[in-house]
């Protein structure tokens, strides 16, 4: 903005490609950081006639002033009286004009709007002179802008030439309604004045604009300026403020939400106008005007005190035990903020000595300012905690006293509604009391939880809208509350019987006063309340109940009660946390919630961080379980003492049973209401104590970055003022699109020069490649000498910077090589430093930037960022805290998602406004360049308004050489002025650089102007004493000021302290010792010297991980690079480079020859990091299994003391079920089809649907298998569900549509079926008669296959001559039968296949049981390795008992039998005994060694070499149950090995095992495949012949058919 001030032309104007001017933000005040608003207030109003419609409008007008006007006058009333006959709509005009037709353009209209523009904008670029008129009071107002452009003060003829007679504009002639300035109709058409609207009479008095007295030409040039004139001499003879006029304006041009953002509206201007400092003045709108009264002050700074001391605010963490604040100090603070209305900087700099106490930093133990003699002390940069806390808490009061004030008003007058409806003396009475103990509560309230216990004791006695609730027609329909019910009953007598009121009980509880002995009443508590039955309480003991809980409920809203169960509570109540089920999956050793994962009994005191945010976003996401509640112990402590109040010491019958219902009311009390709401109590004070902390941490991450000054240039002397800042290179590496770009600052940031180099950073060895590499290193060369930089700046954000500073290192050797003549010295030590371009790349993308650089490229706007955070971090900081507020953006802790916008931006304020006053602002400077003006905003007294309006004023004048002129020229209020006025720089900078006129000297210091006279004095004293001789008064300040900066000795050597006693002003010691330091160097930088980044900030900032992401024992994923020799190079997902080594990779690594042989180039693989060298940007990863399932890594962090894991939290099969239901409903595809008995339903969504359904009933759903298959769900028995494939054929697959209806082709196993009709006769339906057939046979048994076992073994004893055989349901493989019979005492069991054709049993088909039987009866004794494997060998394969469920496994292998591998396999699910015994654990035989527990991998996928576990040895015999076969099984088997390399870690992975299903497999005996899991696939293995068919012998199983497998949910 400042290159624009000085162009004195108008085509200066921006000027958008319609030839317009733009319609930003002229309109007022701002802070021209925004000139940005191009177009946004623009599309919408494009065709409402308020902005000129285009440049046809514009050439219209030239032509029309080229005209004659009589001619032309005479032309428009024709075209009036046409267009008054045709009568036609602005509309259709406009579609006339579209169409190309010749119709009138009313282009006259908008003139005066875009003469507004015009001269608004010569305003905007500094060229209306007569802004100010040298009264105090600069700077005309918006609003007074706008009148004067609007009615012409600058240009034309002013108001008062044109003739404004009464008569004359009474007789006007009526011929022009139809040119009516759409405007007019558009600014007042609502503004009524004096009860008639304005527009309507100005229709009326339309006439004639040839007035007397002025030319026709004057008119016309009038008219042309301002449309029309009459409407503006109507308006102003009846006074309507030009105001309204403004606001008409800009809110009608402009969304409000852009006025705001601009701070353009009226609210803003009164702001800036108000002698009050803005950020004072913005939060006062809230809080309403402080007291200012002595008592108030007392009050308030008591309150405040107390809660420092109390620790309420946990601003300062553990160290506030020794924070010693006096209270005195306060009064005093809130004395000068409230009356004299000085802003914090302002006290802490130049009020010291009201309060000392305050200005300390809790986290800096210093001595503070004790023995400051030796001025030698290097001042630091502060941060006024203490007193932005007080200011915060100041605020926290002020919001309370109005809520309390607003509360007891509506208390008055809802209590007087009240006593005018209640009758009954008794009950008056007792509200009046009620009454005067509620006022009396509210007024000792000194927190807004007290206030908002008083308020629902009130609201409870005198509930709102009840008054009155008979009068008027209408009634709302309210809910009424439990306690009204009662209330309304009459039961508050009753409730007033039981003894002491929740009043009393309060204040024994509270100490206040002990209460009287109470007397129990002679009947007892039945008889009593027999006396009040009534309607809706009609026995006593429903009297009794309800008065119970009018007792109870009182006593939970009792102030006092509350505050003492709130105390005690707060300081005994502990919090515990364990995982969910799906915590457990979730929360690793590296997880974000890893630390609160298990916490047992912390008490709330303990929580000093930010935990309580972690702990509550893991409860949102439920994968914690939180309890917050008293321990037992302390529970009973509380509920004793209430007792001993509450009841009475009678030992009466009576006395008991009254003691009886008084026990009942507190349990009710403590456990309904209290310790309820003490929880969500609790909580919150967690979330806000942790959110303070945060806020604290988020604060201290900005300081840490603001408070760090320029980068120093190494020759330069620090204390060297002109040319401080250094030249920068500053260099972003790009890819190519956009090119590595060099950008050059002067010292003051301004850009000299960009260069682009395309081809700097290539590595190959190309020919061309190369040549271009040197040309651009020419280049870099060239630019390098041309500027001679002081520092090289380079973003760091990848692994190409490390390149990329070596290639620029190699560059400056050249150059020193080359011509070290021509090379300045200070080349030779020429660093490079990395910078983080988070910051820049948010100035990048700021509408900001656009401003300041306008044209400029991304990269470049980004590079210009990077060199100015080197050069002056604050104002950088300050660039991105304009309207867009882009600061919010920088990540500066990581938890800081948990704070809204407004609580950052409070914080930033908070942290820049002490920044920058300490700093101080060097105006000349930032006159020249705009971009330093930025802190503006952040210095004492100013806010974002002031600022603009100041920095507008600075920019016009140029130059300032006197502090006074701010408020002389500049307009600062009085107020204002001494806020802001000590922190702004006048010195010879900028454009005062080479001028003549003289500057104080004071004016470039700390000094105030206040203090001017003591500063001057005392350097006098000192000169004095130097030179012992008499000097000439006048001549002798400017010297001694000059002579004492020159020769600081003579200062450093003054004792102050004697000085201050010989001049009685030990009270102003701090200012003093301020002044004395100020005087030997003004303005000293007190911020902490740059330092260059060190090797770990470096190697965070190019890799883009942190400290939490990039760990030891963390697992990542890396890519394979390359494979050579023994080691693999790999590349992590942040660039850096990772290396595997041979023995690294797999646990039998000294069996691989060649690493080469297992990886290739582009595999991705999931490691561990094993180490991490930062100076080389690469991390040793390791992924052997043994070390991925190790914990090595998992306790380095600091584990809270609470922290106590339980060891009971292994995987249950329940939480795997859930977990595999979950990943079913997300793998859930629906289907497009439309068929009785089909449905979209998952697996678990058809068992719950056909749970209450009789066995037999099915449902067809789709599969997780793919679209091309569906799957038929029957239930078997309650209980037990049975899933049979259909495979569709027939369809497109690259079409969706088509993989979503049902195929042309389904089959199920080898028989095919047109179409689900039949599917349902040819196949579901005979299979339903046959299993209801084996349902209903005689010999059919329910119950679990041991149930079964037991009752033959009774039957067996009853009858031991037989062979006692039945019939029951396999509940581990749905849809097969087991047929069990003992000979002699063992049960045997033999598996019965369910078919539409009838049952299968040893290989046989039979049409019905009864020829089954018979057959079996015939055959019992044929030996059956032929014909079938004994059980034993099916145990070994299933499993029958899920050892962590404890009842019958529930999902088993699917496996083919014998030789029946043709047809197709049904999976099943079943529940026994109502208990989910895993319906969706994994199938097979990993399934069941995981489900064990034992060795497997979690993942439970088997290898994908290395044996398939084939079983060995026998069974053991004795045992007839299958746990014993099953155990052997486990044993004697090879243990699985560990996983496949694919990366599925943890149980997460279950979608099983990688082995993919082959339909039309058969599953199990009689083609029922047993339970798969919904979601992917087990590995089933067929069988292959048994061998060895007896009972007691050792069954074996061959090999495995590969591929089969149980597929599907």
């Amino acid at each position: 903005m400042g290159k624009n001030v000085v162009s004195d032309e108008e085509d200066e104007l921006e000027v958008d490609e319609e030839g317009q001017p733009i319609e930003g933000d002229t309109l007022n005040d701002r802070d021209p950081d925004d000139d940005d608003e191009e177009d946004e207030g623009q599309d919408e109003y494009e065709n409402d006639g308020f902005i000129v419609d285009d440049v046809e409008d514009e050439e219209v007008d030239e032509d029309e002033e080229r005209e004659d006007s009589d001619e032309e006058r005479r032309k428009k009333k024709k075209k009036r009286k046409k267009k008054e006959a045709e009568d036609l709509d602005e509309d259709d005009y406009e579609l006339l004009r579209e169409n190309d037709v010749n119709v009138p353009k009313g282009s006259k209209k908008f003139k005066r709007l875009k003469k507004a523009q015009r001269d608004l904008d010569e305003e905007r670029f500094g060229l209306s002179d007569d802004e100010f008129d040298g009264s105090m009071k600069g700077g005309t107002t918006a609003e007074e802008k706008l009148k004067r452009t609007l009615f012409g003060d600058d240009d034309g003829p002013p108001l008062e030439d044109i003739p404004e007679d009464e008569d004359q504009i009474e007789e006007e002639e009526d011929g022009d309604m139809g040119e009516e300035d759409e405007m007019a109709d558009f600014i007042v058409d609502e503004e009524y004045e004096h009860g008639t609207s304005v527009r309507r009479k100005k229709m009326k008095n339309k006439k004639s604009r040839q007035a007397s007295g002025a030319s026709q030409s004057a008119l016309k040039e009038a008219q042309d300026i301002f449309g029309d004139v009459d409407e503006l001499l109507l308006l102003r003879k009846q006074g309507l403020d030009s105001n309204e006029w403004k606001e008409r304006r800009l809110e009608d041009q402009f969304e409000p939400a852009v006025l705001s953002e601009k701070y353009m509206t009226e609210k803003d201007d009164q702001i800036r106008v108000n002698d009050i400092p803005e950020r004072m003045q913005v939060s006062e709108e809230s809080t309403g005007t402080p007291p200012a009264d002595e008592m108030s002050i007392i009050e308030e700074s008591t309150w405040i005190h107390n809660q420092l001391i109390s620790g309420a605010v946990p601003l300062f963490g553990k160290e506030r035990q020794n924070l010693s604040i006096n209270k005195d100090d306060i009064m005093r603070f809130l004395d000068l903020t409230h009356v004299q209305k000085l802003d914090i900087p302002f006290i802490a700099m130049y009020r010291k000595e009201m309060c000392l106490s305050l200005l300390k930093d809790p986290e800096q133990h210093e001595v503070d300012d004790v023995d400051q003699d030796n001025s030698d002390k290097t001042s630091t940069i502060k941060w006024h905690r203490v007193l932005w806390a007080i200011q915060n808490l100041d605020r926290k009061w002020l919001l309370l006293q109005k809520r309390k004030t607003g509360l007891q008003s509506h208390y008055n007058k809802r209590f007087e509604e009240e006593s005018r409806r209640v009758y009954d003396e008794t009950r008056l009475n007792l509200n009046q009391r009620l009454f005067e103990s509620i006022l009396k509560d509210l007024k000792d309230a000194e927190s807004e939880r007290e206030v908002d216990d008083v308020d629902a004791k009130f609201n409870l006695h005198f509930p709102p809208g009840e008054a009155g609730v008979d009068e008027g027609q209408y009634k709302r329909p309210k809910r009424r509350s439990q306690y009204s019910i009662c209330n309304k009953a009459g039961l508050w007598e009753v409730a007033s019987k039981f003894g002491y009121s929740a009043q009393q009980l309060g204040s024994q509880l509270s100490l206040e006063k002990l209460g009287d002995e109470l007397e129990d009443a002679k009947e007892t508590p039945e008889v009593m309340a027999s006396n009040f039955t009534c309607a809706m309480f009609e026995t006593p003991q429903a009297v009794l109940k309800g008065a119970r809980h009018m007792a109870a409920v009182e006593i939970s809203c009792e102030p006092s009660v509350k505050k003492y169960v709130r105390g005690f509570y707060i300081e005994n109540a502990v919090v515990s946390t364990s995982p969910t089920p799906d915590g457990k999956i979730a929360i690793d050793s590296f997880h974000q919630f890893a630390g609160v994962k298990w916490l047992r009994e912390k008490p709330l005191g303990r929580f000093e961080d930010a935990q309580w945010l972690l702990i509550q976003k893991a409860e949102e996401e439920k994968l914690l379980q939180v309890t917050v509640k008293l321990p037992e112990k302390c529970l009973n402590d509380l509920i004793k003492e209430c007792d001993d109040l509450y009841l009475s010491n009678g030992v009466s019958k009576s006395a008991q049973q009254w003691n009886e219902q008084r026990k009942l009311i507190l349990s009710d009390a403590f456990f309904g209401f209290l310790l309820p709401s003490m929880e969500k109590e609790a909580r919150s004070l967690l979330a806000s104590g942790a959110k303070n902390w945060l806020l604290l941490e988020y604060g201290k991450g900005l300081w840490n970055k603001v408070s760090v000054g320029p980068y120093q240039r190494k020759e330069n002397d620090i204390n060297s003022d002109e040319e401080a800042a250094p030249r920068v290179m500053a260099c972003c590496w790009g890819p190519g699109k956009p090119a590595t770009t060099f950008v050059m600052l002067d010292s003051s940031g301004e850009v000299l020069d960009v260069l682009y180099t395309d081809s700097l950073t290539l590595r190959s060895q190309n020919v061309n490649d190369q040549q271009r590499k040197k040309n651009d290193q020419q280049r870099v060369l060239k630019f390098m000498t041309d500027h001679q930089p002081h520092v090289v700046v380079l973003g760091a954000v990848n692994l190409s910077c490390t390149r990329l500073k070596d290639d620029i290192y190699e560059i400056i050797f050249k150059m020193v090589e080359e011509n070290p003549r021509d090379v300045g010295h200070e080349m030779d030590e020429l660093s490079i430093v990395y910078g983080d371009e988070s910051l820049p790349r948010l100035y990048e993308n700021s509408r900001i930037s656009s401003d300041q650089l306008p044209g400029q490229s991304g990269i470049v706007k980004r590079a210009v960022a990077l060199g100015r955070y080197l050069q002056n971090p604050l104002a950088m900081v300050a660039t991105l805290c304009g309207p867009g507020k882009e600061i919010l953006s920088w990540r500066l802790s990581p938890l800081e998602n948990f704070l809204t916008t407004d609580e950052k931006y409070g914080m930033v304020e908070q942290v820049l406004v002490d920044v920058t006053n300490q700093v101080g602002l060097d105006v000349n400077l930032a006159i020249s360049h705009e971009w330093l003006f930025a802190p503006l905003q952040f210095i004492s007294g100013l806010g974002p308004r002031k600022a603009a309006s100041l920095q507008r004023s600075l920019v016009r004048v140029g130059t300032i050489f006197t502090r006074k002129d701010l408020l002389t020229t500049h307009g600062l209020g009085k107020k204002v002025f001494v806020n802001a006025v000590g922190f702004l720089r006048v010195r010879r900078s900028g454009l005062a650089a080479n001028s003549s006129q003289f500057i104080d000297m004071l004016d470039d210091t700390r000094i105030h102007p206040e203090s001017y006279l003591i500063a001057q004095e005392l350097a006098k004293d000192v000169y004095d004493e130097d030179f012992k001789g008499d000097i000439d008064e006048e001549d002798a300040l400017e010297m001694a000021i000059e002579h004492v900066r020159d020769r600081p000795s003579l200062l450093k050597s003054l004792r102050l302290d004697n000085y201050l006693e010989s001049k009685k002003r030990e009270n102003k010691r701090e200012t003093f010792y301020d002044i004395r330091r100020e005087l030997i160097q003004g303005f000293q930088d007190w911020r902490k010297q740059y330092k260059e980044p060190s090797q770990d900030e470096e190697f965070f900032m190019i890799s883009g991980e942190t400290e939490d992401t990039l760990a030891e024992g963390r697992i990542v994923q890396a890519t394979v690079r390359r494979v050579q020799g023994g080691r693999a190079i790999c590349v992590l997902e942040s660039g850096l480079t990772g290396m595997i080594m041979k023995e690294d990779y797999a646990d039998d690594s000294r069996d691989i020859v060649e690493l080469s042989d297992r990886l290739h180039e582009g595999d991705i693989l999931t490691c561990k990091i094993k180490s991490i060298q930062k100076n080389r940007y690469q991390v040793f990863l390791v992924c052997k299994d043994s070390e991925m399932r190790s914990n090595r890594y998992q306790h380095v962090q600091n584990l809270d003391p609470y922290y106590h894991e339980e060891q009971s939290s292994l995987q249950s099969e329940q939480e795997k079920a859930r977990k595999e239901k979950e990943l079913a409903k997300k793998h859930f595809k629906p289907r497009m089809i439309v068929h009785p008995r089909f449905q979209n339903i998952t697996a678990d969504e058809a068992m719950e649907y056909l749970s209450d359904k009789d066995p037999g009933e099915s449902i067809i759903r789709p599969s997780s298998r793919g679209p091309s298959y569906l799957t038929l769900t029957l239930k078997v028995y309650d209980g037990v569900y049975a899933h049979k494939d259909i495979v569709e054929g027939g369809k497109e697959h690259k079409d969706i549509t088509s993989l979503l209806r049902i195929g042309k082709t389904l089959k199920i196993g080898e028989d095919t079926f047109e179409d689900l009709d039949e599917v349902m006769d040819r196949y579901v339906d005979p299979l339903v008669s046959h299993l209801k057939a084996m349902l209903s046979y005689r010999k059919f048994r329910q119950g679990t296959k041991t149930e079964i076992d037991e009752l033959l073994r009774i039957e067996k004893s009853e009858y031991p001559m037989r062979i006692v055989y039945c019939f029951g349901i396999s509940h581990e493989h749905p849809g097969t039968f087991i047929l069990t019979y003992i000979r002699s005492t063992n049960p045997h069991h033999e598996y019965i296949g369910l078919y539409p054709k009838g049952f299968k049993f040893r290989k046989r088909m039979f049409e019905d049981i009864d020829r089954l039987v018979a057959y079996f009866q015939r055959h019992i004794d044929d030996p059956q390795n032929e014909s079938a494997p004994s059980i034993r060998s099916v145990a070994a394969m299933v499993p029958m008992r899920s050892p962590a469920a404890g009842g019958s496994a529930g999902a088993s292998m699917g496996s083919g039998w014998g030789g029946s591998n043709n047809e197709g396999g049904w999976r099943g699910q079943s529940f026994d005994r109502g208990q989910s015994s895993t319906p969706g654990s994994r199938t097979g035989r990993n399934d069941y060694r995981n489900s064990s527990s034992r060795d497997g991998h979690p993942s439970g996928v088997p290898r994908p070499y290395g044996g398939r576990g084939r079983g060995r040895g026998s069974y053991n015999s004795s045992r007839g149950h299958n746990e014993g076969q099953d155990s052997s099984y486990d044993n004697d088997t090879p243990k699985w090995d560990s996983g496949t390399k694919k990366g599925d870690d943890g149980w997460g992975n279950f979608p099983g095992a990688k082995v993919q299903n082959s339909p039309g497999k058969e599953a199990f005996p009689g083609g029922w495949g047993a339970g798969g899991t919904e979601s992917g696939s087990g590995t089933g293995s067929g069988w292959g012949q048994a061998s060895g068919g007896t009972d007691n012998g050792g069954s074996g199983w061959g090999s495995v058919p590969k591929g089969s497998s149980s597929g599907g949910w």
